[in-house]
């Protein structure tokens, strides 16, 4: 038996990069899921077609995690088509580095907004329906702490969810559900690679100071996840885990 066969799980932003890695890996280790797009419909259904015919299931939700109606909506989703909600997965995100002198009013509550708000207005919406044993995995980031010139609002964001993932720990315990945080360095995705990221100086100076002496790939942060979602992980709550080969 998979270790997450019977369980249902929700992943936002899960039509490309590391949401889609994400999606398919919890498929792949049992889970039904709920594909969240807020505009990429075919990449969400590209995953969806991609978890069926490796004889998984899953389905796409279209919804824009900054609107409480339709974080609930997400919610409902696992319900009608599943029957129950397991897992939630705030992977929904956003990035721009600029110095402060270009930050921008919409800069700061895009970035804000969906990595976030989005991830408030999910969990809120998820938490009336998980049961003893849930696990909700925030995506976070390296930069939380390790705080590169140029990401002031990025940053900040992710210290944000580093900080709402220990609080909803402590919150949400008593009910013994687990919340995580899984903290990435760069990793190549069609974001990352559209945007100049990969091929850059940041790469070239990123691979240099990290010990494993590379990027990640999105396989890499899904398996940690599905660690996390899994009850390899019962007696872990509260932590976040640096999937970015030894960079501080």
């Amino acid at each position: 038996m998979s270790k997450l066969t019977g369980k249902v799980a929700l992943v936002t932003g899960g039509s490309k990069g590391i949401g889609a890695a994400i999606s398919k890996a919890l498929a792949k280790a049992g889970a039904v899921v709920v594909v969240n797009y807020a505009s990429d419909k075919d990449g969400a259904d590209k995953v969806v077609s991609a978890i069926t015919k490796a004889g998984g299931k899953a389905v796409a939700a279209k919804g824009d995690v900054t609107k409480e109606s339709e974080a609930k909506a997400l919610v409902d989703v696992a319900f009608s088509n599943f029957g129950s909600l397991d897992v939630v997965v705030n992977n929904s995100g956003v990035y721009e580095f600029s110095p402060i002198e270009n930050i921008t009013e919409e800069s700061f509550h895009r970035q804000f907004g969906i990595n976030v708000l989005g991830l408030l207005l999910v969990t809120k919406a998820a938490v009336p329906h998980l049961k003893a044993g849930a696990s909700i995995v925030n995506l976070s980031s390296v930069v939380s702490t390790a705080t590169p010139p140029m990401s002031a609002v990025y940053s900040g964001t992710k210290g944000a969810v580093d900080s709402i993932t220990g609080v909803l720990s402590k919150e949400l315990g008593a009910r013994q559900i687990r919340v995580n945080s899984v903290n990435p360095g760069v990793i190549v995705t069609e974001g990352t690679t559209s945007s100049g990221v990969i091929g850059s100086d940041l790469e070239k100076f990123v691979t240099e100071t990290t010990p494993l002496g590379r990027v990640g790939q999105p396989d890499e942060v899904a398996d940690a996840v599905v660690f996390l979602a899994s009850d390899e992980s019962r007696w872990v709550s509260g932590e976040h885990i640096r999937v970015a080969g030894g960079l501080r």
